[in-house]
């Protein structure tokens, strides 16, 4: 079987539907929150009932400006929602408050990591609006009726539309691993697919390499993983192609992703999609953004996870995949950037964050928010290191530990304590040294043969009589002297 990358190339558009962390729902004050029991996040608003009316939330629309700000989106200083006409069994009233010919954000971008090495793609993003979700309609649980569930129903979404740049399923995964990132950076969406709070769509079509118009497109409906969604492309990368070579015709459709069988399955033919009917939403004012507002929002903004990555590689000297780990999450990115406010041995830092404290977190099943030792107390740990005062190795098996359990108290406080600080006496390493090389005489003559293996044994011995606290850098010197030098 020909595989589809032989003769066509892969065109991928994906639209991501973001839920907003919010305490209210988008256009009246019920709970936004995940969980509860069915229908009990719902008032007369959510319900459609006659005669109410909705209220902008101010914490969308703020939201909305964030992740537009993240992705270098313009920010529309004048907009209105639009109501969306279709038959929702799941939301009441008929209609979905959304936006249409005024997105809050257009003309954005999200950079992704090239496959082929070390650099970034740009992803262009079309447009983010503000809108509305839909109640749940739950199939599986009673064999004879779909139940609804209006828990959801208004809880508040940003749709981020992407240009349609990407060429293969991994960018997909890659791409929506950077929108996650970047939702999570900015505290707007918690991003989990498995609980339906980031979801995505993708507009899959294949063109003969070489050609610039775009082919027929289908469209795949929320997909419940990044995994599922590179899946999905593929499979129907590979399907439009069979389609093509003998052929037949693609038809504009809906389909969705059937995990289990790793196959998209036909819902419905998008050109008997019902018009929508958008016009300006009657019972909600337009909106204004002013440029002191975006400053203000911008100005709250945490560092983003793309700039960071610059700095540590290029201000700091870090790896890329040092950078992609430390900013993989806000929390991890933020614990770093405040240690290294204590210390400039940037690498240092990063080593321990990445090694024993992000060890320690994977052991113990929790996240950097759980870590209990202050990002003052790592950095004093390094700089500890840093000015010899102890050895690596007795700060991670020793010291470390020691901070979990006490974690208030000053570093060099545990380790006087603890009778953990090195040991610099040189006097007292030449003396070790000196008893090594007695008690053994024949291992000092191998050594001066040509036996440099030895080094290991005397260094042992050094570290041994001053309970692992002698500097390991200065013992090696005192060591190796005393080794080279015949009449030691």
């Amino acid at each position: 079987m020909t595989h589809w990358s032989e003769n066509y190339e892969l065109v991928v558009g994906l639209e991501v539907h973001a839920q907003l962390i919010t305490a209210s729902k988008a256009y009246s004050s019920d709970p936004n929150a995940y969980g509860d029991h069915p229908n009990t996040n719902v008032s007369v608003v959510t319900l459609g009932h006659p005669g109410t009316l909705p209220v902008a939330n101010k914490k969308v629309i703020e939201h909305a400006i964030r992740i537009g700000l993240a992705t270098n989106c313009t920010i529309a200083p004048w907009m209105h929602y639009a109501r969306k006409n279709y038959f929702y069994p799941d939301l009441p009233k008929g209609y979905q408050i959304t936006q249409d010919k005024t997105p809050i954000c257009t003309g954005g971008v999200v950079h992704i990591p090239v496959m082929a090495g070390i650099g970034y793609k740009p992803i262009r993003i079309t447009r983010i609006h503000m809108e509305e979700d839909a109640g749940k309609s739950i199939h599986d649980v009673d064999p004879f009726n779909t139940l609804v569930d209006l828990n959801r129903a208004g809880v508040p979404l940003v749709e981020i539309v992407s240009e349609p740049d990407i060429r293969s399923g991994q960018e997909a995964y890659d791409y929506l691993v950077e929108i996650r990132r970047l939702v999570r950076y900015l505290d707007i969406c918690d991003g989990n697919m498995e609980e339906g709070s980031l979801r995505c769509d993708a507009n899959i079509s294949l063109r003969p390499k070489g050609v610039e118009a775009f082919g027929t497109r289908c469209e795949v409906k929320n997909m419940n993983s990044f995994r599922n969604v590179m899946r999905a492309i593929e499979f129907e990368a590979q399907r439009q192609s069979e389609i093509l070579s003998a052929g037949g015709t693609i038809h504009m459709e809906t389909r969705t992703f059937d995990a289990a069988k790793g196959a998209t399955v036909g819902m419905r033919s998008k050109e008997l999609a019902h018009d929508y009917r958008y016009f300006p939403e009657p019972d909600l004012q337009p909106i204004t953004v002013t440029e002191a507002t975006k400053a203000a929002i911008r100005k709250a903004m945490p560092p983003l996870p793309r700039e960071l990555r610059a700095k540590y590689t290029g201000t700091f000297g870090l790896s890329e995949y040092d950078a992609g780990i430390l900013t993989d999450d806000r929390d991890t990115a933020l614990y770093y950037e405040a240690v290294i406010t204590g210390t400039t041995n940037y690498k240092g830092a990063a080593n321990w964050v990445m090694g024993d404290v992000r060890a320690w977190l994977n052991e113990n099943g929790l996240t950097m928010n759980d870590f209990p030792v202050a990002a003052e107390r790592l950095a004093e740990l390094v700089q500890l290191i840093d000015g010899g005062k102890v050895s690596h190795t007795i700060a991670s098996q020793k010291l470390f530990p020691l901070m979990l359990v006490t974690p208030t108290v000053s570093v060099v406080e545990l380790a006087t304590k603890n009778d953990l600080l090195q040991d610099n006496d040189e006097g007292l390493i030449d003396r070790i040294m000196k008893d090594a090389m007695t008690a053994y005489p024949d291992k000092v003559e191998a050594y001066r043969k040509g036996n440099k293996g030895l080094l290991g044994l005397f260094m042992g011995e050094v570290m041994k009589g001053t309970k692992g606290k002698a500097d390991p850098k200065r013992a090696n010197e005192v060591v190796r002297r005393l080794l080279d030098n015949d009449n030691a």
